[in-house]
């Protein structure tokens, strides 16, 4: 592999916060420096790199994807832009235009509209040439689908309309089974990760989602020019031989646990987390609880006992306190320190309290969390308020307090629920709108690169860090001004003082920075720089 030396920048490295070169080796970081030694480097390496001022940072990883649904998304099955009615009337028409039997789209969100009130059976059906359809929300714990589709799915003793729940599960089931295309979806979501700064993503695989056919399709792209796949599969087992053998069952390194979108609950935007107080807008109601604290105290005991880590999907404040429940029961079978030494996980965990704050860290579970939904769904007149009034959404996805509190947690997009921009998590972390939640660039940052690679079980003490011996994956990005940037300078951890040698990071209030290069372990994923000089 060829010797590079990138110069003229910004190099992210608490080894030498102030280099501005790097010589990258092969698959491996060689030199970090200034630019009076670059110059002795230039007439030893195969190539020199001129970064015209942009920064070299740790490439992001995905702590949370679903790679399929985002490639169909990409593909043009996107109804985020959909604002009434007959926006979204008009979105699904087009898309059916390059759709044949059926029309699968997603991304609808009739909370922000100004009249919620969605299209009409028979309108939807018109819109797509009288073929059956199935539109997700943008969650993907609810659905618009049509009777003709659930005839075509053999599913006509449902009800058409809205479905949730096990319908909207039965539905999913079926539909995985008519899917068989779903590598190219899922290259084109890979490569689009590439394309912004991400040498590696976590897949969230389930029965109910695409199935696993489709994550075998997906673990078998083994391309070292696409960013490394690694997977939880969220299927519940009941003893520990069980996990071993369907641990055992998939490609060695790719598992990374037995979860991730195993449901405890549902979402807020479908009424489906499970809440311990009724929703505000739907008084009598509080939910969906897919497991009881008996099978999720099953799950743990059986992958505990085998050194497995479980995961669960969990939302609302009630699916919160059963998962808690179900810990404690499997601490009396089997004792704490097995559940600890595994380090279980929980996807979403956006109502938490203090107390069960306390509780996360007693049993070491660490945290997966995405403040682009706040940015999506917190504020005065965000989907937050309207499902659950005022005190409990002001308390909702507080960053900060489980920073401070000593829980492990790592950031992602849960896309294409969200989009695929990790300088975007940056900027809502630094932004949440309760003021209290608020983190910093450099704490939303590292919960992105080196914590999510801790998260991972990585052996190598270097990974998702730029320092001489470490593994050479990063990404080269404009950056237009560089500083350390904190939520309140006051309460700040790191100093914003240049003398102090905190790392810098880009500026995100205003311009987001845009991707030029990804490398992954030496080889490039993606690449829009001029043309390199030969040395």
């Amino acid at each position: 592999m060829a010797k590079t030396l990138y110069r003229n920048g910004s190099i992210y490295s608490a080894a030498d916060p102030f280099a501005t070169a790097m010589v990258v080796d092969g698959d491996t970081i060689a030199w970090l420096g200034g630019e009076d030694a670059a110059e002795r480097h230039a007439g030893t390496v195969d190539e020199v790199v001129d970064l015209n001022g942009g920064l070299v940072a740790p490439a992001f990883v995905e702590s949370h994807t679903h790679l399929a649904a985002l490639g169909r998304t990409l593909s043009g099955a996107d109804l985020g832009a959909a604002s009434s009615a007959s926006s979204l009337l008009s979105l699904i028409a087009e898309h059916a235009q390059n759709s044949t039997n059926m029309v699968l789209a997603q991304g609808w969100d009739n909370s922000d509209w100004a009249n919620q009130e969605l299209p009409a059976e028979t309108d939807l059906t018109s819109a797509v040439g009288g073929r059956g359809y199935y539109l997700a929300r943008r969650d993907v714990h609810s659905a618009l689908v049509n009777q003709e589709l659930l005839d075509l799915l053999d599913l006509g003793h449902l009800t058409s309309g809205t479905i949730a729940g096990a319908d909207h599960d039965a539905v999913r089931e079926a539909l995985t089974k008519t899917q068989k295309a779903e590598q190219e979806y899922q290259r084109l979501a890979l490569e689009h990760y590439a394309s912004r700064g991400f040498a590696s993503v976590v897949e969230m695989a389930a029965p109910h989602l695409e199935g696993r056919e489709a994550l075998d399709q997906l673990l078998s792209i083994d391309s070292p020019k696409l960013p490394q796949v690694y997977a939880y599969w969220g299927e519940l087992v009941a003893d520990a031989d069980h996990a071993q053998e369907l641990a055992a069952s998939f490609p060695a390194g790719k598992l990374l646990g037995l979860g991730g979108d195993l449901r405890v609950d549902g979402s807020l935007g479908s009424h489906t987390a499970y809440l311990r107080e009724d929703y505000s807008d739907k008084p009598g109601q509080r939910g969906t609880l897919y497991l009881n604290r008996e099978e999720i105290a099953a799950h743990l005991v059986a992958c505990s006992s085998r050194g497995i880590q479980a995961s669960f999907h969990v939302i609302g404040d009630g699916a919160l306190d059963e998962v808690l429940a179900g810990f404690d029961l499997a601490a009396e079978q089997i004792g704490i320190a097995k559940l600890q030494m595994c380090r279980h996980r929980l996807e979403h965990v956006e109502m938490v309290d203090e107390a069960t704050r306390a509780r996360l860290l007693q049993y070491a579970i660490m945290v997966s969390m995405q403040p682009v939904f706040d940015q999506a769904w917190g504020g005065s007149n965000g989907m937050y308020i309207q499902r659950l009034g005022e005190e409990r959404a002001a308390s909702m996805n507080n960053l900060s307090a489980m920073l401070s509190a000593g829980v492990p947690m790592v950031l992602g997009s849960d896309a294409p629920v969200t989009e695929v921009d990790g300088w975007q998590v940056v900027r809502a972390g630094m932004n949440m709108n309760n003021t209290d939640a608020r983190i910093s660039a450099r704490a939303a940052f590292l919960a992105q690169t080196r914590s999510t690679y801790r998260a991972m079980g990585e052996m190598n003490p270097y990974a998702g860090q730029l320092v001489i011996g470490a593994p050479a994956t990063f990404a080269v990005w404009t950056a237009s001004e560089l500083a350390v940037q904190t939520p309140d300078v006051r309460i700040s951890s790191w100093s914003t003082d240049a003398r102090a040698g905190t790392p810098m990071l880009p500026v995100v209030d205003q311009e987001i920075p845009q991707c030029l290069r990804t490398v992954r372990a030496g080889v490039t994923l993606f690449n829009v720089l001029e043309p390199s000089e030969s040395a």
